[in-house]
């Protein structure tokens, strides 16, 4: 083949190239409902949907804190909170996959973003450094009663909407959840001895009965 003759070596791949850097308007913008054909109004839709992305942003959050307290979790504790927090993470990252899932099912748009995220959740901010353990579980505790509260009163109120689905939800995953997951943590809060175990209160001399021996 002479040197100079030009090859195409694009010729036929047409429809199988990408079609690159396209942009458009978005095709629903976040707190519209497309409505979908499940039997509840379009305004039950829209106010389950206001309430869960708020469980979202927050159930976010609480997956996060998780993880950061997994990575920088320090003491004689380490391997066994390590692993909890962990477990405690994928738990939750389940819950956000269903929480949004519910969102989008209710013909809304579920929050995604990080930057919305922060700006939706009332989840405080902990400082990006590292925390003693009773500390850390402490603000986990306090994350877990935000996300108990708000879900126990969006429950009520998908029940009485009839919001069946957004309810059960609430209720059977994210409530229970959140409990057990408190249960867990708390135990690691109870002061009880490691080694020795207190004297029960009739086996401890009283210092008069110590003098009195002593004579």
């Amino acid at each position: 083949m002479p040197r100079d003759s030009k090859v195409n070596h694009h010729a036929g791949t047409e429809r199988a190239r990408p079609i690159l850097h396209q942009h458009a308007r978005e095709i629903q913008p976040y707190g519209k409902i497309a409505k979908l054909s499940i039997a509840l109004d379009e305004s039950v839709c829209a106010e389950s949907a206001e309430n869960l992305n708020q469980v979202l942003a927050d159930t976010i959050t609480l997956r996060d804190l998780y993880k950061k307290h997994h990575w920088q979790v320090v003491g004689h504790t380490f391997y066994q909170l390590h692993l909890l927090f962990d477990k405690h993470y994928e738990e939750q990252n389940e819950l956000v996959d269903s929480i949004a899932e519910r969102i989008q099912s209710l013909g809304a748009i579920s929050l995604a973003m990080a930057a919305d995220v922060a700006e939706t959740t009332i989840i405080p901010r902990p400082p990006r450094g590292r925390e003693e353990v009773p500390v850390q579980i402490s603000r986990l505790l306090e994350v877990h009663e935000i996300v108990l509260k708000e879900a126990r009163t969006m429950a009520k109120q998908a029940a009485e909407s009839g919001d069946d689905g957004t309810n059960d939800l609430l209720v059977s995953d994210i409530i229970r959840t959140n409990e057990l997951q408190v249960w867990f943590i708390s135990e690691h809060l109870v002061n009880v001895p490691l080694v020795q175990a207190d004297a029960p209160p009739a086996e401890k001399e009283s210092p008069k009965s110590k003098s009195a021996s002593a004579r």
